[in-house]
């Protein structure tokens, strides 16, 4: 049995959860999620927490979804309660980012500016919106109540300009480590 799924998920005040058949509703100040639980768990919500339990211990898949599905629950309420926050920077010199309501304007280097469109329910913080030099970076934060659509939304915007190894210019996480490479070497003719 699954150690993490045997754990509660304690409800805080400020979210509301309810369970209509497998469907599962987390609503709070962030925002409001949705989710539908595999037929192999079974969800109860009841007043102050959520408790998931495996009814066939035998079966691989339900052993698998028993911890899964806590997990996602315990995310959804981290979520709607109080969000998800993921820090990125932009190194390399000229580059910058705009906030254009609900679309990312990035000047990372291509003869042409990069527009990403936000989904729904993430926001940007930018504090600082452009570059100066090679050793003071762009920074920004995206937020967002559900966890899979911000790190989804962060990949795909680190892989417009993923860090390259030379220089390091590009588009990385704030607490990313970007491993270096020496240039070419140049031996002294004789």
């Amino acid at each position: 049995m699954s150690r993490i799924g045997k754990k509660p998920v304690e409800i805080p005040k400020n979210v509301k959860v309810e369970q209509s058949g497998r469907k599962i509703k987390v609503s709070g100040p962030v925002g409001n999620l949705e989710w539908e639980a595999p037929a192999e768990v079974t969800v109860k919500v009841d007043g102050t927490q959520v408790i998931v339990e495996n009814p066939n211990l035998g079966d691989r898949r339900s052993r698998a979804m028993h911890g899964t599905t806590r997990a996602l629950i315990a995310n959804m309420v981290t979520g709607a309660g109080v969000g998800f926050t993921r820090n990125m920077e932009i190194f390399g010199t000229g580059y910058n980012i705009k906030d254009q309501g609900g679309k990312l304007v990035l000047s990372i280097g291509f003869s042409h500016p990069v527009e990403m469109q936000m989904p729904k329910g993430i926001k940007a913080k930018i504090e600082v919106p452009a570059t100066k030099g090679n050793e003071v970076p762009a920074k920004f934060s995206l937020m967002g109540p559900d966890k899979h659509v911000l790190g989804q939304f962060c990949a795909n915007l680190r892989s417009v300009r993923p860090p390259e190894p030379y220089k390091g210019k590009g588009i990385r996480y704030a607490d990313e480590i970007v491993r270096r490479k020496s240039g070419k070497a140049f031996a002294s003719g004789s």
